[in-house]
């Protein structure tokens, strides 16, 4: 892929949309990895999957949690992520149009 096909595959990963099979293993898996990670380490990750072609799901998610981390000032934890409670709440209470 191009630069500006990985952007829009980026960008597509990043809208609400019903997740793909696996999808959202590979979420939790990024979200792991960030665990206690602080801005500059969660930068990095970023850059490293990008510059390997890291599949969009994976560098999206990287993206989130670097802007994440840009306003929160202390290590990621999932657990005061918002965006990720608002999703498992969401998927504890599924609605009609099954976007999570």
């Amino acid at each position: 892929m191009t630069g500006q096909q990985d952007r829009v595959a980026v960008g597509a990963a990043q809208e609400p949309h019903d997740p793909a099979p696996g999808e959202r293993a590979v979420r939790d898996r990024v979200r792991a990895e960030a665990t206690g990670m602080r801005h500059h380490q969660a930068e990095a990750a970023l850059e490293a999957a990008r510059e390997e072609g890291a599949d969009p799901t994976v560098v999206a998610e990287w993206e989130r949690i670097e802007q994440h981390l840009t306003a929160h000032g202390g290590p990621y934890d999932p657990e005061t992520d918002a965006y990720v409670q608002g999703q498992l709440e969401a998927r504890s209470h599924p609605s009609d149009d099954g976007q999570v």
